[in-house]
Order: C-alpha cells, then sequence, then structure tokens
C-alpha cells in the first residue's frame, strides 16, 4: 500500500488553493496525498497590524511545528510569507512556477456613485507606466465626476503591508492609510464595508481562487516582495521520501530568481515586516534585477537595479545587489527602521 503524503496547509481559501494545486501535480506523478489543515497565529489575530504582531514567521511556525512533529509530511505556503531563514530541521522542497508577482489596487465597489473628487486624476497617477488600464464604465464615469466643482478629499487606500504603505507613501505622501486583516474573502469584504477609496493585494492571491474584480488595476510602479507570486514546499532536513517526490514539481528558473530576491531581502535586514522589495526575471536567458529599501515613511528611498547577467554569473546577484544598496542610503535607511523609524 502507497504511503500517502500528508500535506499541511493554512485553512483559508487561498492556502487551500495552493495545497490543492500541490496535492492534484503530485497525483499527475502517481503520488497519493491528502490535506490536512492547520490554522496559523496569523489566521487568529485578524485586527493587530502586522507590523506590531512581529510578522516574521507568523503564517508559517504553525505549521513548521506540525511538521518537526511528525502531524504532516510537507507544508505549502506563499513564499514571501517564509522567512529566509528556515527553522532548524526544516528545508525547501521545491519552489512551484510563479504566477502574477504583481500588486493591484481594488476600488472600492461603488466608488463611481460616491460624492468623491479624487477622480482623473488620481486614475492617471496610479497608472503611470501600467500597460493593463482599461477604458471602460467607471474609469469614464470617474473622468466625468472631476468635471464637477469640489474640493478633492485624501485619498484613502487600506493595507496592512508596510512595504506597501511606504512604496505608496513615496508616490502619494498625503495618502491616508489604513489598516486591513484577514484572508482575501475578509479583506474584500471589509473594502466593500468602507470609506476607503480602494485597498492593495497581491494579484496572484485573488487570481488564483478567481475572485479579482473587474475594477482592479496593476501597480506597475510597484516592486513588489521578494517572492512573491511563488509558492513554496518545505519537509523535514530528514525526510528523504518527502523530499523527492516533492521536487518533481519544481521550478528551475522560479527557483532561481526567488533565491536572489530572498538574497536580497537576508542580507539587507530582512523579514516581511520591512520596507522592502526585489524583483529577479529571466529573459532569453540572461537575469534582470531590481530592488529597493525605503523608510517607513516613504520619504526615503535607496533603490538599483542591474540588467544582463547571465544565469551563471547572476547567482549571487542578491547580495551584490543588497550591498551596494547598504553603500548608497540603504545603511542609514536600515537604520532607522531597526530604530523604529526614527
Amino acid at each position: 500500500m502507497k504511503k500517502i503524503l500528508r500535506i499541511g496547509t493554512r485553512d483559508s481559501q487561498l492556502a487551500v488553493w495552493q495545497a490543492t494545486f500541490v496535492k492534484n501535480e503530485l497525483a499527475k506523478h502517481g503520488i497519493v496525498s491528502e490535506l490536512v489543515l492547520i490554522k496559523s497565529d496569523g489566521d487568529i489575530d485578524l485586527v493587530t497590524p502586522l507590523y506590531e504582531i512581529g510578522v516574521q514567521g507568523v503564517f508559517t511556525k504553525t505549521l513548521d511545528a506540525a511538521l518537526l512533529s511528525n502531524k504532516i509530511d510537507i507544508a505549502v505556503h506563499s513564499m514571501k510569507d517564509v522567512p529566509t531563514q528556515l527553522a532548524q530541521g526544516i528545508q525547501q522542497a521545491a519552489v512551484l512556477k510563479r504566477a502574477n508577482f504583481k500588486d493591484i489596487l481594488v476600488l472600492h465597489p461603488d466608488i463611481d456613485k460616491r460624492n468623491n473628487r479624487f477622480g482623473i486624476r488620481f486614475i492617471e497617477d496610479i497608472t503611470i507606466g501600467s500597460k493593463t488600464i482599461k477604458e471602460n464604465d467607471w474609469t469614464i464615469r470617474l473622468r466625468e465626476d472631476i468635471s464637477n466643482p469640489g474640493k478633492p478629499e485624501k485619498i484613502c487606500i487600506a493595507t496592512s503591508s508596510v512595504r506597501r504603505i511606504a512604496q505608496w507613501k513615496n508616490r502619494f505622501p498625503n495618502s491616508i492609510i489604513e489598516n486591513l486583516r484577514g484572508n482575501v474573502n475578509t479583506r474584500l469584504k471589509k473594502l466593500k464595508e468602507s470609506e476607503w477609496h480602494g485597498a492593495i493585494f497581491a494579484a496572484a492571491g485573488l487570481e488564483r481562487i478567481n475572485l479579482r474584480p473587474e475594477n482592479s488595476i496593476e501597480l506597475d510602479w510597484m516592486l513588489p516582495a521578494p517572492a512573491q507570486g511563488a509558492i513554496m514546499i518545505v519537509c523535514r532536513e530528514n525526510d528523504i521520501d518527502s523530499k523527492n517526490k516533492t521536487v518533481l514539481l519544481n521550478d528551475e528558473t522560479t527557483a532561481i530568481c526567488t533565491k536572489l530576491e530572498r538574497d536580497f531581502l537576508r542580507t539587507l535586514m530582512g523579514g516581511c515586516s520591512t520596507p522592502i522589495s526585489a524583483l529577479a526575471e529571466i529573459k532569453k536567458g540572461k537575469v534582470n534585477f531590481k530592488c529597493n529599501i525605503l523608510s517607513l515613511d516613504g520619504k526615503e528611498k535607496a533603490e538599483t537595479s542591474f540588467g544582463g547577467y547571465l544565469i551563471n554569473n547572476a547567482l549571487d546577484l542578491g547580495v551584490t545587489a543588497a550591498n551596494y544598496i547598504l553603500e548608497n542610503g540603504g545603511r542609514k535607511i536600515a537604520k532607522k527602521i531597526r530604530n523604529g523609524g526614527i
């Protein structure tokens, strides 16, 4: 009788979708598996902002404990949530092919019916450089609304990500930012019931479970979190059988790109509670890398980019980029973040 591989996952709709996807992919290789649902600390407290919880590992440590106590054989994570230093006794088994890595702004579903005056200027500002904006009913109504007299109201956007907050405030310093926690369904519900103009989500999360609203805009100017859009599978270090089974799902290109991004994050100071962004892409056999670090208030930014590196010459590019940033304004920003933004 074949051993059934136990797949540990958080119990949110997105997490279950990701684990089910892994289960189905394993089945294509004749590997029988089952899901084991586990609630994480990050799913229990949906009020406290992530930056106050101490977000490093908040969505992964419960699954780590289940792995180490042999209650599950592998765990499936959104890779951007995984600390760059895995828990002792746990190893990366596979990284699946990356989905959409971008952040998106989901506008309030009734925004065109509200008495607002941010209209056309706001839409144009957030979509500079975007290839995804389409002229449709809601953008037309917003354009018409700006012709009406009245003082523009302050833009109010919701997110709990310090990275998104910093990049947004760097571009729109006068915005109001509201805390938004919960799984994607909860956050969409909170947005609908709010007076906010919109909320920022990871595109991949909404697209995977077919919840991306029509009135969403890809923020092409916003660099993603390291490893955003990728799924990681981990197992115990001594579990050769589980490693051999799951490595069949590994996508080498995604594994290389996410390694560079996480190397950058780790070298800078890194956890996902810091405004650090990185994106590596491989096109025609060459690596391009963009990255930045911002102060918590978004007023200071250090950034750089590298391009055209052959893969074999780019394996240390994340560390190289981090050291360059540290020597060119990043060290001062990182020190300020460690001191609580002061």
